[in-house]
């Protein structure tokens, strides 16, 4: 790609330059931390163009008086032809205005950078591991999956973008009681499909006899009720027909419960695939546990005298008669701001799910240089813990801990007409992301999930999410670029085209309209440094909310127009404007896995 500095890159560095000068000149001293130092635009655009900091936060290390240290830096940075004026506000901060080219410059900069126009090479190729999703494999995908599978997408496109390497990571949770449970379910359906139906020796298959009564079980051995495994069970019947009937349950769980988890990974990916999702690695918990993955974690832990054999504190709160303090491996996770130790084991040997985690993310730091997971709400408790192991096994022997960061995502209410809305239970007890999509569509679900913050309460409300009108944001932005399509091909009907020939025949409405795209290099690295893709929405909303409010000047005042018949050389410009402005939804709608359409 064409590096080309965008407006912020550049001044910035202006900025520094700037100081160099009075370094140079002995005004300021050597050697100064320049790391706070910013340069964004002013909250209130009548202020200026661009504002910066560097007074204020160098004044102390300088010993001088940041208004004094603010008129110095001024009077270099007047020096350039860019900048119009500069103006010294409040103790010290420097707002700057610059000259109407500079912005007509970086229209062209979009122009000449097309697709890549916010590209970074922030990352520096880092290996950033982004999980998400990490469903258990029991069923298709549903709604509560939905919202931290776009977030993680969307995070990933982002990372990408501004100069990391990304691993997408799906970790498949196959080694706990819910798969066996999966396995049991299959089985029925498997027995069904060979006509038993409650007629079983209670030896064989009690708890199925039991099951077939009480469909609806909640219990701790409920078996999942979906009609969803019928297909499932069906394909296994052409494969083994009666033979799996003819085995003891020991025989016939594995090697059902690996058929099951394959057919449900199946359709999660295809359930995944209708949101434009795929993972690079589908990590499986029970390999990582028959790879000894759990013991060579705990072997290292021990070694670096991170975990220790001791007793649980007995649970807090209300006295638990039959408490009995058990002797159990702990790791030592008070050492990272954690409230008490967390065992790995339980009392029978096997792994706590924090053990079998804590491994898994052992395994993941290997080949990454950060680690994000994105988690559901509900797993809020145990963050603490894991990172707490993270930095643990990532920063011993003086090492820097590797970064790692868990976003939280909350569930998503349905809404329809002002109600809760519930589907068909074809699934189960849940509605499907399937459904979801085939009835508003996959653009729509993306961009709703990432309209406000993750932590967030989000109501999906089926009646909005499709409502032409300025009120649904989807809508609002796709309709922007839908405008400005629709603008284009009526121009070049009428025999105008854009071109950058005349844009000083722009005026001040337009550059507002310029002043905001410039921002978007900007914004996409302080979202990917922050892990918070919903800020390309945000921005995507600013942006059509600012070009719609253009558009409808010419409701009233048909000189503001885009095409003004009479006006070739303004069209065209006015043309090459609006064509940018649709590059960048482009842009913004492609990190989001969200497509620009063409009319409305």
């Amino acid at each position: 790609m064409t590096q080309i500095a965008t407006i912020h890159a550049a001044f910035a560095g202006h900025v520094h330059t700037a100081l160099d000068a009075l370094e140079a000149a002995g005004i300021l001293p050597a050697g100064l931390n320049r790391a706070p130092v910013t340069l964004e635009p002013p909250r209130d655009p009548a202020h200026g163009d661009l504002a910066t900091n560097a007074a204020m936060v160098l004044a102390k290390g300088a010993g001088m008086n940041p208004r004094a240290l603010a008129e110095a830096l001024v009077g270099e940075l007047t020096r350039l032809d860019a900048v119009i004026a500069a103006e010294i506000a409040g103790p010290g901060f420097i707002n700057l205005r610059l000259a109407p080219e500079v912005w007509l410059a970086e229209l062209r900069a979009i122009a000449a950078l097309g697709a890549d126009y916010g590209r970074s090479a922030m990352g520096g190729g880092s290996v950033v591991n982004v999980e998400y999703v990490s469903a258990n494999p029991t069923g298709p995908m549903h709604m509560g999956h939905c919202r931290g599978a776009v977030v993680g997408d969307a995070l990933a496109s982002l990372l990408e973008f501004s100069g990391h390497k990304v691993i997408r990571e799906y970790y498949v949770n196959d080694a706990g009681g819910q798969v066996d449970q999966l396995a049991k379910s299959v089985f029925l359906r498997y027995a069904q499909q060979l006509g038993h139906e409650g007629n079983f020796t209670t030896d064989q298959f009690p708890w199925l006899n039991s099951l077939f009564v009480d469909w609806e079980n909640q219990g701790e051995n409920a078996l999942y009720p979906g009609d969803y495994l019928v297909p499932v069970a069906k394909r296994l019947t052409e494969l083994r027909g009666q033979e799996l009937l003819e085995l003891g349950i020991d025989d016939w769980l594995p090697i059902v419960r690996r058929f099951a988890v394959a057919a449900m990974l199946d359709q999660i990916k295809d359930d995944l695939a209708l949101l434009g999702i795929h993972h690079d690695l589908f990590s499986s918990e029970a390999e990582l546990q028959a790879a000894g993955k759990p013991e060579q974690a705990e072997e290292w832990l021990r070694a670096h005298d991170l975990v220790y054999d001791g007793q649980l504190e007995a649970p807090k709160g209300k006295a638990v008669e039959d408490w009995e303090p058990v002797e159990l491996p702990l790791f030592r996770s008070t050492r990272f701001g954690d409230d008490q130790d967390r065992p790995i084991r339980k009392s029978d040997g096997s792994w706590t799910y924090f053990g079998a985690d804590l491994a898994y993310h052992f395994q993941k730091a290997a080949s990454a240089d950060a680690l994000v997971d994105i988690w559901g709400a509900d797993h809020a408790g145990t963050v603490k813990r894991i990172k707490a192991a993270v930095a643990a096994m990532t920063g011993a022997e003086g090492k820097a801990p590797k970064p790692f960061e868990v976003k939280l995502v909350q569930m998503v209410q349905l809404m329809k007409g002002g109600q809760p809305f519930k589907m068909s239970k074809r699934a189960g007890n849940f509605v499907t992301l399937a459904d979801v999509v085939e009835m508003v569509g996959k653009d729509v679900v993306r961009f709703t999930m990432l309209t406000r913050k993750p932590e967030a309460q989000m109501d999906f409300d089926f009646d909005k999410v499709v409502e032409a009108s300025k009120d649904n944001p989807v809508f609002y932005v796709q309709y922007a670029h839908a405008r400005i399509r629709s603008t284009l091909r009526k121009a070049a009907a009428e025999g105008f085209a854009p071109a950058p020939d005349d844009l000083d025949l722009l005026g001040e409405e337009e550059l507002a309209l310029v002043k905001l795209a410039a921002q978007f290099p900007r914004l996409v690295e302080a979202a990917a440094a922050a892990r918070e893709p919903h800020r390309v929405a945000f921005f995507l909303h600013d942006l059509a909310a600012a070009f719609h409010a253009y558009w409808n000047l010419g409701n009233d005042r048909p000189e503001k127009r885009f095409i003004v018949a009479q006006d070739g050389k303004l069209t065209a410009a006015r043309l090459y404007l609006a064509s940018q402005i649709g590059q960048l939804v482009r842009n913004g709608l492609a990190l989001l896995g969200v497509e620009a359409v063409e009319e409305m």
